[in-house]
């Protein structure tokens, strides 16, 4: 006996008889015979009496009836639970963010993340791009999303979006539509300590060009800079998405820089030397769904 059986027999009762069941299970009559003969063959019981009307089932098939259709839909329901298995995975996913991107990122993350994959666990690890990358190669965080990251024969680098480089001034300060790299060089600076991305990509163009800039303050955090700026005590090196991380950034005069402009990346990373989870896959479709410029407006 097993369930295609019983889903045959279920069938032409339900129907009241072996043409009309044969013709809704897309199945040859001469083929439904056979196997509800085998049945009852197997269970030494005769389940089906024809009339005039088409079948009925005996007192045997009256009591089979009810124990199939309860075996049935046993059956649909661990089929069901199996499909979201393998739809919905479980277990933990570590997520490295920088922290002007968690603090606009995060909740909408999560929210999806939760929505998606019920049974799973997300860990949002905040921190500097170059942390992040160190413990992404060390197999302590499953993806991560990094600003202008070194190469790595190790990781993968997925563009997300590309921010244009601005600089922030303090309140009053006229500044030109743009400014060239030598110009920078006017202005007090605010800039973020060595290892940073912003950082590395300001070095990094102004260092053949022999600019010294006026560095009066080095600082650890977004905020911390433009609280400086909205003090006026120096400029800063931002991008525009960073204005939202205080209250008074959109206010702060700004200009882009350039020629040549400069960029600021940021990229979705996996490791290539672990084989990716479907969570981890699908944390990162997720992410990429995700609309990063509406996130980060201002990008």
């Amino acid at each position: 006996m097993d369930l295609k059986q019983l889903q045959y027999f279920v069938s032409v009762v339900e129907a009241g008889g072996f043409s009309r069941a044969a013709s809704a299970l897309n199945l040859a009559q001469p083929s439904l015979s056979r196997q509800i003969a085998l049945l009852e063959e197997e269970l030494e019981q005769r389940l089906l009496i024809r009339t005039g009307r088409g079948v009925v089932p005996t007192e045997a098939g009256a009591a089979l009836l009810q124990h199939a259709r309860s075996m049935l839909d046993t059956a649909r329901r661990a089929q069901g639970e199996l499909r979201d298995l393998h739809s919905s995975p479980s277990g933990r996913i570590a997520v490295g963010l920088p922290p002007r991107v968690a603090v606009r990122l995060g909740v909408p993350l999560v929210q999806r993340f939760r929505q998606r994959f019920p049974r799973a666990v997300i860990t949002l690890i905040e921190g500097l791009t170059l942390g992040l990358r160190e413990q992404l190669i060390g197999a302590k965080l499953d993806l991560a999303l990094l600003f202008d990251p070194q190469p790595s024969p190790l990781l993968e680098y997925r563009p997300l979006m590309r921010e244009r480089l601005l600089l922030f001034a303090p309140k009053d300060t006229a500044l030109p539509a743009r400014l060239g790299l030598a110009a920078l060089a006017d202005y007090p600076m605010i800039l973020a300590g060595a290892p940073n991305a912003i950082r590395a990509q300001v070095d990094a163009a102004i260092r053949p060009k022999g600019i010294e800039l006026k560095v009066v303050a080095e600082v650890g955090a977004v905020q911390t800079a433009l609280a400086l700026v909205m003090a006026g005590v120096g400029s800063t090196i931002l991008p525009e998405s960073a204005q939202h991380l205080h209250p008074g950034g959109s206010k702060l005069p700004r200009a882009p820089i350039g020629p040549p402009a400069l960029w600021n990346s940021l990229v979705l990373a996996l490791p290539r030397t672990v084989p990716g989870s479907r969570l981890v896959s699908g944390t990162a479709q997720l992410i990429r769904e995700l609309d990063i410029h509406q996130v980060l407006p201002g990008g």
